[in-house]
């Protein structure tokens, strides 16, 4: 019995120092990949045409969250430019939130708080202090991570060392330029009457956008910015033509989808709130 007890103890020190001399496994660290900042330079392709589909006005359910849910399906990048007095509901705030939260595939930019007065576009531009306000408003209710706008009824630019714009709209656009905002129009617009009915068809729209870059007519070489409002893709029919005319434009292996905060010619676009140096 003193035997087999003995042989017992003898046996449990053994595997006691064996375990004690086994090689500790090392923890595998998982290392996530940073969260994408908006406004962060990308390597451009001079072989690829860079089309920016700018999407205004929203949010304005049920449009947004057509469009939305449309260019998830279709895999492209967007921008919408919102409107502070539209998401004036819990609703619409939590869509507003999600297209912030949805990049790199969405961008939330600045498109006033008040949509110009309400459209009272003479009285916003011939007070350009009060429409500055405006956007500085805008910006901070909605939470807008860049420093880009788009002028309420006028296409105007202010890039990187060039301005050019609507004579009546040159007070705002100077005062934006000297706070260091980006000011974003467009080289093609998606026209609608009666509010929010598309003018053009799918294949309109798809030659208009060839031709400008075929003639060069573009602000930007080989850069595209397309005008459009949320609100006229509310409908079954509407959401169709737009679907296929991101298909016509995605038949194309030269364009490529991207958001307005990597426009060649815009200016360095992350708030300095948000990109401390």
């Amino acid at each position: 019995m003193k035997l087999i007890t003995s042989v017992l103890c003898l046996s449990v020190l053994m595997m006691s120092v064996s375990c004690k001399n086994e090689p500790k496994k090392e923890e595998v660290k998982v290392v996530e990949a940073p969260k994408p900042v908006p406004g962060t330079p990308i390597k451009f392709d001079s072989s690829k045409r860079y089309i920016y589909l700018t999407w205004d006005d929203s949010p304005q359910p049920p449009g947004t969250r057509v469009c939305m849910n449309l260019f998830r399906k279709e895999g492209v990048k967007a921008t919408f430019f919102s409107v502070g007095m539209h998401a004036f509901d819990f609703s619409r705030k939590r869509l507003v939130d999600e297209i912030r939260n949805s990049y790199p595939q969405f961008l939330l930019a600045n498109h006033s708080y008040t949509h110009g007065f309400q459209d009272k576009y003479k009285s916003f531009y011939n007070m350009p202090d009060s429409a500055i306000k405006d956007f500085l408003k805008n910006e901070q209710e909605l939470k807008v991570p860049v420093k880009i706008i788009r002028l309420p009824g006028c296409n105007s630019w202010v890039l990187d060392g060039e301005m050019k714009g609507q004579p009546s709209t040159k007070k705002v656009y100077e005062k934006l330029d000297g706070l260091g905002y980006s000011v974003i129009g467009w080289d093609v617009e998606w026209r609608f009457l009666h509010g929010n009915t598309p003018v053009q068809s799918a294949t309109e729209m798809a030659k208009e956008v060839n031709e400008k870059f075929e003639d060069q007519l573009t602000v930007a070489p080989n850069a595209i910015v397309i005008l459009a409002h949320d609100r006229m893709f509310a409908k079954p029919q509407y959401a169709d033509s737009l679907t296929r005319f991101i298909t016509i434009l995605k038949s194309d292996p030269r364009n490529v989808f991207e958001t307005i905060d990597h426009y060649p010619l815009i200016k360095y676009a992350v708030k300095d709130t948000i990109n401390k140096k």
